[in-house]
């Protein structure tokens, strides 16, 4: 099998194993074990949680003890295994410490993944920016394969969810010991210094300018995500208290419409050579805040019928969002890093967006919802959206007086 091919292969199942029941996990939680929704939020943090320590962990691993692509196969095998155990589980505060070790599994992964892929890129003499891409968006269709397959089977409310995604989790962690070595990077210096020792060094990114800026606003980035994750669907399922939405096609298919968020993602990750190599990091991340700032404006002016068009427009604008944030991101780390700290700089990458990002999204727009947009029980999504696009706007902004980057189109080392 050729490289490409081996590569696309790890990518579908990366996000398949996701994909099985991050979508439908609500249904079980709520339609089959009738638990709580504060126990179910608790849940959908271990997410963020886990992403703040395992990445940076798993990277420094990789890069001074064991191969990437060997720690990559023994997390999914033991990520697997915990997501099998799911379904045994009676009670959402085991629950709960069990998805957290899942998570402290899985999510690594996803850093770990794109440390492979560049390695092996490099090791081919393929330039990364525009090999990666169309390699990747075969994630985002193993995420929607997936999702379509708990939902088509009747598996959206069952703990098949999880076994799907256990068997998904096996697969891939046997197959990640046949993808090309991804081995750590040799220490030449004799005398080296604690950090180095402890493989600390991808901390010391956060000592330039440049990066740190980087990781902040990414980090501002990873909490619009999390605000579109935790509250879309949910958002349009809320219709059915207006009478005259209440039966529209919006509300009866809200997980459709919202999976074309994930099919837009599959065109716009392939623009992203394109973009990055005319345009730049700093001009692609401003585009991708901009379109936040759509994705959550249309949201607060559509309705299922008369403003369908908007929501439609809403979900292909998040493809733009999303891709051009986070797959340009983690192309920007590896172009503008060290080899020596691949895996670790993807990991800070990671704890940045999905970690202290997720968290400070959830908790933030969690505590601002209850507080200030809640009213006899319902929810006034206008007004939540106007003030998420609000805030993307603002970190828009910001992003665009702070961040000084000059873009060179035609280097040589494809700096972006």
């Amino acid at each position: 099998m050729g490289l490409k091919f081996r590569l696309t292969a790890m990518s579908f199942l990366q996000f398949f194993v996701w994909g099985a029941w991050l979508i439908t996990i609500a249904n079980y939680w709520f339609g089959t074990k009738n638990w709580d929704s504060a126990s179910f939020g608790a849940v959908f943090s271990t997410l963020g949680i886990s992403s703040i320590f395992m990445p940076p962990l798993a990277g420094i691993v990789a890069d001074r003890w064991i191969n990437a692509e060997k720690l990559y196969g023994i997390l999914h095998l033991l990520s697997g295994l915990t997501v099998f155990c799911l379904p045994f589980i009676e009670s959402p505060t085991a629950f709960f410490w069990l998805m957290l070790l899942a998570m402290s599994f899985y999510m690594p992964t996803i850093a770990l993944s794109n440390s492979v892929a560049f390695n092996a890129f490099k090791i081919t003499k393929m330039d990364v920016v525009t090999a990666f891409p169309p390699i990747r968006v075969w994630g985002t269709i193993g995420f929607i394969v997936a999702m379509w397959i708990t939902n088509l089977t009747g598996n959206k409310a069952t703990a098949s969810q999880f076994y799907i995604s256990a068997i998904a989790s096996f697969v891939l962690g046997v197959y990640a010991f046949s993808l090309p070595a991804c081995k750590p990077q040799p220490h030449k210096s004799a005398k080296m210094s604690w950090v180095e020792q402890a493989g600390l060094n991808a901390f010391k990114l956060f000592a330039n300018y440049k990066m740190a800026l980087f990781f902040i606003f990414s980090m501002l980035l990873g909490a619009a995500l999390q605000l579109t994750n935790m509250y879309g669907d949910t958002f349009l399922d809320d219709f059915k208290n207006i009478p005259a939405y209440s039966d529209s096609f919006v509300v009866r298919y809200s997980t459709i419409i919202m999976s074309i968020s994930q099919i837009s993602e599959t065109l716009f990750i392939l623009a992203i050579p394109f973009f990055l190599k005319r345009f730049g990091i700093k001009n692609v991340m401003l585009i991708s805040m901009f379109a936040w700032v759509l994705r959550f404006g249309l949201f607060a002016f559509g309705d299922p019928v008369t403003g369908l068009w908007m929501i439609i427009l809403s979900c292909v604008v998040y493809g733009m969002a999303f891709d051009f944030f986070n797959i340009s991101g983690s192309l920007f780390v590896e172009t503008t890093t060290d080899s020596s700290i691949r895996s670790s700089a993807q990991g800070l990458f990671m704890m940045m967006t999905n970690g202290f990002g997720a968290v400070i999204g959830s908790v933030t727009s969690g505590y601002l919802i209850g507080k200030y947009f809640t009213h006899n029980g319902l929810k006034d999504w206008h007004a939540i959206w106007v003030t998420f696009a609000l805030y993307a706007l603002v970190v828009a902004i910001l992003f665009a007086i702070v961040f000084k980057h000059k873009h060179q189109p035609l280097a040589e080392n494809n700096r972006i």
